[in-house]
């Protein structure tokens, strides 16, 4: 018997390598704190055909400890990004009514308990934990204790350290997804290591797979819903021109519509085996050539490259396949010049 592959539900949306890949639009931390800028995000996004946008929220105190730690994409200290970037739980809560007005669904990345607890009173539908929160299994233990879908982040993790995370998931009863990542900003095609999802599938096979992409274009992606991929998360942006540490490595929104209608071609152009098809047989008769005679011929006459050969259309009895079995045969009766040959004219 046929093992169904995994598959859960966010929001009635069915996600598996039996549907179409979801892209989630990461709007992050994009807006800079602004208000307006994160609208006017969530409905580029849903002019490209988005189904999902994803925030970040920070409550900072709750977060880390006041530091200087400048991110490596950054010309400032990630207390300072964040405290500029951090909306209230009033924003958030608007902006993920927003988000629903636009039938898409809403998701967010909880940096903290606090945070969790937030996402929890706003009653989200799934839950994403970034790569830096994989191996904080306080904070993913407390994420599973809500009983949401998880979406589940990997970079800067191993195998080793990511099989704790999801037993805590297994444990917790919760339908997961694991996102294979790579934490460099952009990260260059030979580090995306794709073939990571197929080890992915072989270590946990109960886990819906995904990319969170942080290459420059929408080529890896492609790619990753060939080697199983059922979501696909970039970095989004309205703007290019914005600031921001994950503007020059985001997509806008000709490229969040080219990765949607794209990954969407691609997965509906997997599998299969190789057959001829039905809708194909009207092709057959033009494309593929019949045995023909190439001048009259007598009957009593023997059949050879002389006097028959193969041209199109494929409408003959005879195909061009067989020819071999044609030759050397005695005609048994009269054949005009450009006629298809029949088994019956020969013996």
């Amino acid at each position: 018997m046929k093992k169904e592959k995994p598959k859960f539900r966010i929001a009635g949306r069915l996600i598996g390598q039996n549907y179409s890949p979801l892209v989630v639009a990461e709007i992050g931390i994009n807006h800079n704190g602004n208000f307006d800028r994160a609208i006017q995000m969530i409905d580029d996004a849903y002019a490209a055909g988005c189904e999902c946008v994803k925030f970040q929220s920070h409550i900072i105190e709750n977060e880390m400890i006041p530091n200087n730690v400048i991110p490596g994409n950054a010309k400032e200290s990630i207390w300072k990004i964040m405290k500029r970037c951090a909306f209230s739980e009033k924003q958030e809560f608007a902006l993920k009514k927003y988000v629903e007005s636009r039938e898409m669904f809403y998701l967010c990345t909880p940096f903290s308990r606090a945070a969790a607890e937030r996402l929890g009173k706003m009653k989200v539908k799934a839950y994403k934990i970034g790569s830096g929160e994989c191996n904080n299994y306080p904070l993913v233990k407390h994420i599973a204790s809500y009983q949401k879908p998880v979406i589940l982040s990997t970079g800067m993790n191993d195998l080793k350290s990511i099989y704790p995370a999801v037993k805590i998931l297994r444990l917790a009863r919760v339908s997961f997804a694991l996102m294979h990542c790579t934490s460099i900003y952009p990260t260059p095609y030979k580090n995306v290591r794709l073939g990571a999802l197929k080890e992915m599938a072989r270590h946990f096979p109960d886990a819906v797979l995904g990319l969170s992409d942080h290459s420059l274009g929408n080529y890896t992606c492609f790619a990753a819903v060939a080697y199983g991929a059922s979501i696909l998360e970039k970095h989004f942006t309205s703007d290019k021109h914005w600031p921001g540490p994950d503007v020059p490595i985001s997509m806008d929104t000709s490229e969040l519509k080219d990765l949607i209608l794209g990954t969407r071609a691609i997965h509906a152009a997997l599998g299969g085996s190789k057959k001829i098809l039905k809708e194909e047989r009207s092709t057959i008769h033009f494309a593929y050539a019949s045995v023909v005679s190439l001048r009259d011929i007598r009957k009593g006459e023997r059949l050879t490259k002389e006097n028959i050969w193969v041209k199109r259309p494929g409408t003959g009895e005879i195909k061009a396949a067989d020819f071999e079995k044609v030759l050397d045969q005695i005609a048994i009766k009269n054949i005009r010049r450009d006629s298809a040959l029949k088994w019956g004219d020969f013996q």
